[in-house]
Parts: C-alpha cells; sequence; structure tokens
C-alpha cells in the first residue's frame, strides 16, 4: 500500500489481518550481560537498558496505562548474609535465595518463598489490596492528555493468573498445592482477577486503549507447569471476566499473553478466555509460530518466533530463519521478533545483520540514525 502508516495504525491492522505498508519493528529486549558483552564489540556505553536500546536500534514504540498491580508495599528487599561466594538475600516479593557471584548462573538457588499456607496468603495478601490509590495516577486527567494525540499502541497490563502465584509459592509449593490446596491457589487467582477487574474500571472508559497483556512464565520445553484440565477449569473462566471486561469497557480485541516454554497445549485455552496474542514464541521450547499457526489458523495471533539459537549460528542461519518466516509475515497477524531476550552468545554483528536483514526482507525502511548505528561496530 501506498500510504504511510503510524505506529499505531500499523499495529492494529496488523492484528486484523489489514493491508500495512509494513509489519511493525520491534523487538524483545536482551540479557544484562549481552550489553556487557556488545560494550566490547562497539555498541556505545549509554546503551545498558532495553528503552535506550529501543531508541538506539530505532524500534517502533509501544506504551501502558500507568497502574501498579504489584505488591504493595513491597517486601524490604535485604541482604542478610554475603561471602566471596554468594549472597544470600531476601527481594522485594519475599523470596529468600542464594545468589552466586561467580556468574555461572543467572537464575539464584531459591530457599525459601512467602505463601506455603492459607494463613500466609491472608498476610501476604494485604499488599495486594486492589482499592490502593497508589496503584493509580494522581491526576487521571492530566494522563490521558498525555496520551491523546498519540501516534502509537497504548495498552493495559492486566497482571498474571498463575505465573505470580509460581513466584510466590516456588514451583514445588504451586505444584503441591494444586493438588492438596486446590481451594487456596482458586481463592488467590480469584482475588489476582479480581484486581485486574478492579483495575480495569479504574482507567477512565473514554481513553482509546489498543491491546492488554497478562504474564504467566507456567511452560518448560516439554508442556505446561499445570495440566490443561486444570487451567481450563480454574484459569480461562477467570480471563474470559477479564477479557469481557476490556472488550466492554474500551473495545479491546487485542490480549497477548507473555508466555515462554511449549504452550502448544495451552493455546485453545487461551483463545477460549479471550486471550488471541501468543508471545514470545520460543522455538527451541516447542512453540514455532509456524506451527501454531497451522495448527489454530487465523484466531490466533502471534509475536516473536525468530529462534535466538540462529542468530547464534551466523549469518546463513539468520538469512534461512527470516525466510523461514516470510509467509506468515505476508498473512499477517503476526510480528516477528526475537523469541526472548537477545543472550550475549550473539555477537553485536550478528545482531546488526540479523535487524537489516529483517528490515530488507520484510520492507520495513531503515531508522535515520542507522548508517552510524553500523559504523559503531569493531569488525
Amino acid at each position: 500500500m501506498g500510504e504511510t502508516l503510524t505506529h499505531r495504525e500499523r499495529w492494529l491492522r496488523t492484528f486484523h489481518y489489514e493491508p500495512v505498508d509494513h509489519v511493525p519493528d520491534e523487538e524483545f529486549g536482551y540479557w544484562t550481560e549481552t550489553y556487557a558483552e556488545w560494550h566490547k564489540q562497539g555498541l556505545p556505553e549509554w546503551v545498558d537498558e532495553e528503552w535506550k536500546a529501543n531508541q538506539f536500534f530505532g524500534f517502533a514504540p509501544r506504551a501502558g496505562v500507568p497502574i501498579n498491580l504489584g505488591l504493595i508495599p513491597p517486601f524490604e528487599a535485604k541482604v542478610l548474609e554475603e561471602t566471596d561466594r554468594y549472597r544470600l538475600q531476601i527481594d522485594g516479593t519475599g523470596v529468600k535465595s542464594i545468589v552466586y557471584k561467580d556468574g555461572t548462573s543467572t537464575i539464584p538457588h531459591y530457599l525459601e518463598f512467602p505463601i506455603k499456607s492459607r494463613e500466609d496468603w491472608l498476610e501476604f495478601k494485604k499488599r495486594l489490596d486492589p482499592d490502593d490509590p497508589r496503584r493509580y495516577p494522581a491526576d487521571w486527567e492530566q494522563w490521558k492528555q498525555s496520551v491523546a494525540n498519540r501516534d502509537y499502541p497504548l495498552g493495559v497490563y492486566c497482571g498474571s493468573l498463575f505465573g505470580w502465584i509460581r513466584d510466590w509459592m516456588g514451583f514445588e509449593g504451586v505444584s503441591y498445592a494444586c493438588v492438596d490446596q486446590p481451594d487456596l491457589v482458586e481463592e488467590i487467582m480469584e482475588h489476582l482477577t479480581q484486581m485486574a477487574l478492579t483495575a480495569i474500571h479504574k482507567i477512565p472508559a473514554d481513553v482509546e486503549l489498543d491491546y492488554a497483556s497478562f504474564w504467566e512464565d507456567m511452560a518448560f520445553n516439554k508442556g505446561p507447569i499445570i495440566s490443561p484440565k486444570l487451567f481450563r477449569q480454574w484459569m480461562t473462566p477467570r480471563y474470559k471476566r477479564i477479557t469481557d471486561a476490556l472488550r466492554e469497557r474500551f473495545g479491546i480485541d487485542i490480549v497477548y499473553v507473555d508466555c515462554d516454554g511449549n504452550i502448544l497445549q495451552l493455546v485453545e485455552h487461551w483463545l477460549a478466555g479471550g486471550v488471541n496474542v501468543m508471545f514470545p514464541l520460543e522455538v527451541r521450547g516447542g512453540s514455532d509460530p509456524v506451527l501454531i499457526r497451522k495448527k489454530f489458523g487465523k484466531s490466533v495471533l502471534l509475536m516473536g518466533g525468530v529462534d535466538k539459537t540462529q542468530l547464534i549460528a551466523g549469518k546463513e542461519a539468520i538469512v534461512r530463519e527470516l525466510e523461514r518466516l516470510k509467509p506468515l509475515v505476508e498473512e499477517g497477524g503476526y510480528i516477528p521478533h526475537v523469541d526472548h531476550r537477545c543472550p550475549p552468545d550473539v555477537t553485536y554483528e550478528n545482531y546488526l545483520f540479523y535487524l537489516e536483514t529483517k528490515r530488507k526482507m520484510f520492507g520495513i525502511p531503515d531508522p535515520p540514525n542507522w548508517e552510524e548505528v553500523k559504523a559503531t561496530l569493531h569488525r
């Protein structure tokens, strides 16, 4: 098509299978260690967090409603013990863990979680008051004016129904609780549902929102942490209540879920709950976007799905991977980007090559500063 669209128009048209000038140009961030490695290879030192990288590489902007569904107040984060080898700490969610200093693991060794019983939950729940004014902007009118004439997509984050419980109970804890204390798991899910519904109704109804999102890291590379049966029983109806409220109040029909790992057994149950965009589609985890579209057709929308291991493999592999996804991009309902945060074993050179190849192949114009970006590479 001849006309140049705004970021917002392009995003909405892509997810409604309508013609676009080109697919949105988005990416999904980086490991902390990646910045340090890339600084050695030419990335400017000031680019050390995601919003700066998005600006530097020229990605399309997106924004969210400034509400806070987290713990208020958070637990006091503190170091309980420190040696040359490790740090024993409690974080803002009340989780006690050991973090080793030799850099061998980015994941802490978890020792204790704040919710083990219903009594723990009743105490913990005090930090999840949906009506706490600190969750919301002090001046909605001022915020509304700031987004009134925007040219980018604006969404609302609706939190989590299971992923947060897993974080607060631990993997073993929540696994046992699903069997031994199912009423407690449902009680927490119901409270999280009410949190999301309360937040949705606090946002002024005349704001034009474009999408909503959830976070639910609840799958390994072999499948989900809980059974699809329990998901359908406990989660699908609650998603449906939230997505119905989003549609009724704001007309939102684009709702994405951030879930790592193999989501194949859950897709149909998310779709039934009104969650229709799967993200970030970890290919090696079993969530190949080509496979998901083939299985579920155009009812499923997709974000991510560029296999990060192919960026490690080299330039020929990068071209092959993008060519593999080209028919999906042309079909619509899909924004391609790396299938999780970019790891440090992807070289800066390969990443720049990937961005340039993706833009050429999918008709995305280079950002104005692209020649300057390429010039930073130490060859």
